[in-house]
C-alpha cells in the first residue's frame, strides 16, 4: 500500500492579482497528524480548501490516493471546521444520526458508530440534550463528531481547539493522538496554538504568503533554527531595545535577536557562555538587566524565526 495519501502538486491560487498559494508542494502520509502553521492571511485555509476539493485551483493538481480530488468518493474525508455548524434544536443523537444519513449509513452500523462517538467524546450524557443548551466544548466536540460518523480515511481539523478551556483541549487533543493511533486515520490540523502542534504534529508544514517555507517534524524544527537555548531579557529602558538588539546581533556565534512582546529573545549555539559578553554589550549602553532567563528552542521561535514579529490581520 502506498504510504502516501495525498499530495499537492504545484497548487496556486490567484485571486484577481492576490496569489494566496503559490506552487505549493507536499505530502502528506497514510496515518499522521499533519499540521499547518502559518500567520493570518498566509494561505493555510486556502491550501486546505484546495487540497480537500472545496475550491478550484488556479492550477495544479491535488491527488488523493493516487486519484484527482475530484474523482474520490464523497465521504473519503471529514471535515471540522473552525466555525460551529450545528442545528440549535436537534439533540447530539439526532444531529449525528442526521448527518450519517445524509452520508447514507447503514442504520445498525450508524446507531452503533453514533452510540461510540457520543461515549469517545464525552456527550452520553448529554445525548438526548438540545444543541442550544450545550456549553463551548461540547459543541466543539459534537462538530467533531459530525466529521467522523461516516467514517472518514482523512479527517481535517481547522483550528479544533478555538475557545476551548484547558481541561476541554485535553480531552480533544488525547482523541485526535487516538484517531491516528487506534483508528489509523490521516488527520490534518491547522493551529495557532504552538502547543497544540508541537504535541500532535508527527510533521509541520510553515507557510506564509502562499508559500511553503519548512516542512520536518517538531524536532527537526525546532533543531534547525539556532541549535541550544535561547536568552529571554528585559532591560530596564524598553526604548533601547533596538539598540541593544544591533549591539547584540554582531556578537560571534548569535543566531539571531528579535523583539517579542517588549522582551529581547537571543538565540545562539552555546547561548549560556555567551551570557558575559552578551550582559557587557547591555552594560555598555548604560541600560541594566530586570529579568533573564534562559530556555530551550521551542516551535514558536521557529516560528517567529520564518515569519517575523508582525503581527497580520
Amino acid at each position: 500500500m502506498n504510504n502516501i495519501i495525498m499530495e499537492a502538486r504545484d497548487l496556486t491560487k490567484n485571486f484577481g492579482e492576490l496569489k494566496a498559494v503559490e506552487n505549493l508542494n507536499l505530502k502528506i502520509n497514510r496515518g499522521e497528524v499533519f499540521g499547518f502553521l502559518g500567520p493570518n492571511g498566509a494561505g493555510k485555509t486556502t491550501s486546505i480548501s484546495m487540497m480537500v476539493g472545496l475550491l478550484r485551483p488556479t492550477s495544479g493538481h491535488v491527488l488523493i490516493d493516487g486519484k484527482e480530488v475530484q474523482q474520490i468518493e464523497k465521504g473519503t474525508i471529514g471535515i471540522c471546521p473552525q466555525e460551529l455548524v450545528l442545528w440549535d434544536y436537534l439533540t447530539c443523537r439526532e444531529t449525528l444520526t442526521l448527518m450519517g444519513n445524509m452520508y447514507e449509513v447503514p442504520g445498525d452500523k450508524l446507531k452503533e458508530k453514533v452510540q461510540k462517538l457520543l461515549d469517545d467524546l464525552f456527550l452520553t450524557d448529554k445525548a438526548n440534550t438540545v444543541v442550544t443548551q450545550l456549553s463551548g466544548g461540547m459543541k466543539r466536540r459534537l462538530n467533531l463528531a459530525m466529521a467522523l460518523v461516516h467514517e472518514p480515511e482523512i479527517v481535517v481539523l481547522d483550528e479544533p481547539s478555538e475557545g476551548l478551556d484547558p481541561q476541554s483541549r485535553r480531552v480533544l487533543w488525547n482523541y485526535i493522538r487516538s484517531l491516528r493511533d487506534d483508528e489509523g486515520k490521516t488527520v490534518i490540523l491547522t493551529t495557532h496554538l504552538m502547543d497544540e502542534a508541537d504535541r500532535l504534529s508527527d510533521r509541520i508544514a510553515i507557510i506564509d504568503h502562499g508559500k511553503l517555507l519548512r516542512l520536518d517534524t517538531p524536532s527537526n524544527l525546532k533543531k534547525e533554527t539556532g541549535e541550544g537555548d535561547v536568552v529571554e531579557m528585559k532591560i530596564s529602558d524598553p526604548e533601547k531595545n533596538h539598540d541593544v538588539i544591533n549591539a547584540v546581533t554582531e556578537l560571534e556565534g548569535v543566531h539571531s535577536v528579535v523583539e517579542v512582546n517588549g522582551q529581547i529573545n537571543i538565540r545562539a549555539l552555546d547561548a549560556v557562555g555567551k551570557l558575559p559578553r552578551i550582559m557587557d554589550e547591555v552594560e555598555g549602553l548604560g541600560v541594566r538587566l530586570v529579568d533573564l532567563s534562559v530556555r530551550q528552542n521551542t516551535l514558536e521561535d521557529v516560528f517567529i524565526d520564518l515569519t517575523g514579529t508582525v503581527l497580520r490581520e
